[in-house]
């Protein structure tokens, strides 16, 4: 039996035939079913869970990277087939298609095992606040989950799926990570798609993702962040953050650290420190007072007006559907005005540019996920204080535009787990995982509460580039295999992937001229373009002036769009085409035009 439902462990198990999809994803079902019935707010019948099963056949590991790996979905994401409650009954609907993002791991292979409870609309990081009851922390029911992703974080700890999806306005797809010992990705703002998620702040909100390593929340990463036309607030990967390695993290200043009277928690903040350390990264002390006043403007400003936007009609029609709770904090977002809401844009700016000077020394930022846990009695009795002392390191981060990580860090003596989280501007989602990953294998912890151990678990391949890179795509000669390629080989490139461009371009033959073979000329135009096969690579900065040097005119370096809507560094053909100049738009590619001219 293999020791957990780890992704990696999972597919290596298909692929051996030691088990099936079947076989594992019928099994968790069934536990599920036995198990805290307050972790779901709906579940699959086995009849629909066969039926999902059966759009497997024909399929394998190697042809979909989720092949039988079962997920569960917060709800407040849609997923057809199930209702949306955002854990409202008044509010509950039936969705006609999939969320964005659930769509893409359907597709890739992933089983749906069910909508996990949360926070009702996703206010709070405790997840208590719901009328289908209180999902037990993995370790110790007595002690809150955290929220709002409360349910989906239970779900993947307790080995009842494999990985989850939750949503991250305030830091509630790292809470209850931190809370259930698991990895918690909540990755650059607008990575992942938000069509189809119920939103909290809109501007804000995240769908984040819970694994088990951080490996595997890199696997669903791959698969889900693909850029949607759809949702207005989406944005493409873009160029990944450059970094040196080994590292430098920054740590916050003793003084500007709080775990709420928790020893316990101080100590394994410290410990990380020193593993860290050990490990041979640089840690710098730095002052993140502009992160925790950017922190309180999330609650304390007007951002809580976009709550109360998406249930106004729902608060002015039926109040008593939301929870006392939740009703008092969003009713606070109709106090504010339009000046207050631009003067906290006004202050929120400033906080950013503030905190980038944070970033100049610095890599990653290294912070505890949550001060401190509490009992689910303590949260009762004093609701709102303590749901605000869980967000003190985790409130800034979508106000500051940041990606980042929680990581397990070590248990305290109650037996409860207890975590931190590798920060970095946006586009550091591949640093922050990396980070997390190193990490947690020198910590050496159990993956959720299986037997497995981090230690256990492959690191990725090796370190990540210590030489700057920038990105460039080529259309022509310099692509893999052909007449000059020679000139991105020598120089260290690396390939990134094969795309193509949006569907703005025209190609034209540019005839051989000496020493430079026959080479396409790519033109942008306002209409009657198609998109052109292009291979994106990454070339060291170091040696992008004597590459550019044995370019010869009309071709230019430009900015490149390609399919997925974001825009590369690539070659373009400047001025004028001749008009006795061939256009070969109609063979979308170099290489076919290549082909042709081979069989002409």
């Amino acid at each position: 039996m293999i020791p957990d439902l780890s992704i990696s462990a999972l597919l290596k198990a298909y692929r051996e035939g030691s088990c099936s999809p079947r076989e594992i994803v019928l099994d968790a079902w069934r536990r599920a079913a036995s198990d805290d019935p307050a972790i779901w707010i709906s579940r699959p019948t086995e009849e629909q869970l066969r039926e999902s099963l059966r759009a497997l056949e024909g399929e394998s590991p190697d042809s979909k990277p989720l092949y039988g790996i079962p997920f569960a979905i917060k709800d407040n994401i849609d997923c057809a087939g199930f209702p949306t409650t955002a854990a409202c009954p008044a509010w509950s609907y039936e969705p006609a298609q999939h969320a964005f993002v659930v769509k893409l791991l359907i597709d890739a292979g992933a089983i749906p095992m069910g909508k996990t409870n949360l926070d009702q609309f996703a206010t709070g990081l405790v997840g208590v606040r719901s009328p289908y009851g209180v999902p037990g922390n993995a370790f110790n029911p007595d002690y809150i989950p955290g929220g709002s992703s409360a349910g989906s974080a239970v779900a993947v700890a307790k080995g009842l799926c494999s990985f989850s999806l939750g949503t991250d306005t305030a830091g509630s797809g790292r809470v209850p990570a931190s809370f259930n010992n698991l990895i918690g990705l909540k990755a650059t703002r607008g990575l992942l798609s938000c069509t189809g998620v119920v939103p909290a702040c809109r501007t804000l909100d995240c769908v984040s993702i819970f694994a088990l390593t951080a490996a595997d929340a890199s696997s669903v990463l791959k698969v889900a962040a693909a850029f949607d036309e759809a949702d207005a607030y989406a944005r493409s990967a873009g160029l990944s953050a450059e970094f040196s390695w080994p590292p430098k993290i920054g740590v916050p200043r003793s003084d500007q650290l709080d775990f709420f009277g928790n020893d316990d928690a101080k100590r394994l903040f410290d410990h990380a420190r020193q593993t860290i350390a050990g490990m041979g990264w640089e840690i710098i002390e730095v002052d993140i007072s502009a992160f925790l006043d950017a922190a309180r403007l999330l609650y304390e400003g007007p951002w809580v007006a976009e709550r109360t936007a998406v249930v106004s009609k729902l608060l002015a029609e039926q109040p008593e559907a939301l929870l006392p709770v939740t009703r008092t904090i969003i009713e606070g977002g109709l106090k504010g005005t339009a000046v207050d809401a631009f003067r906290a844009q006004y202050r929120l700016a400033e906080l950013r540019r503030a905190s980038e000077a944070t970033w100049q020394n610095i890599n990653s930022l290294l912070m505890p996920t949550a001060g401190t846990i509490y009992t689910r009695a303590e949260v009762e009795a004093e609701p709102i204080k303590l749901n605000s002392n869980l967000g003190r390191y985790t409130n800034f981060m979508n106000l500051l535009d940041l990606c980042g990580c929680a990581v397990p860090a070590g248990f305290q003596c109650n037996g409860l787990p207890w975590g931190v989280t590798f920060y970095a501007p946006p586009h550091g989602d591949a640093l922050v995982l990396d980070c997390a990953a190193r990490f947690h294998a020198e910590a050496n912890l159990p993956l959720g509460k299986s037997s497995a151990m981090s230690s256990d678990v492959p690191l990725p391949e090796s370190p990540p580039s210590t030489v700057p890179m920038m990105k460039i795509a080529v259309c022509g000669a310099h692509m893999e295999g052909l007449a000059l390629h020679w000139q991105l080989s020598d120089r260290k490139a690396r390939f990134v992937q094969r795309i193509q461009s949006a569907p703005c371009y025209r190609l034209y033959l540019l005839p051989a001229n000496g020493r430079i073979p026959d080479r396409p000329g790519m033109v942008r135009v306002r209409e009657g373009g198609a998109a052109i096969e292009l291979e994106v690579w990454e070339i060291p900065k170091s040696t992008m002036g004597s590459f550019l040097e044995g370019i010869a005119a009309p071709l230019v370096l430009g900015r490149v769009q390609l399919a997925d809507g974001s825009h590369v560094c690539g070659f373009v053909c400047e001025g004028l085409i001749s008009e006795t100049a061939r256009e070969i738009t109609s063979y979308g590619s170099w290489r076919e035009w290549l082909t042709y001219q081979t069989t002409e």
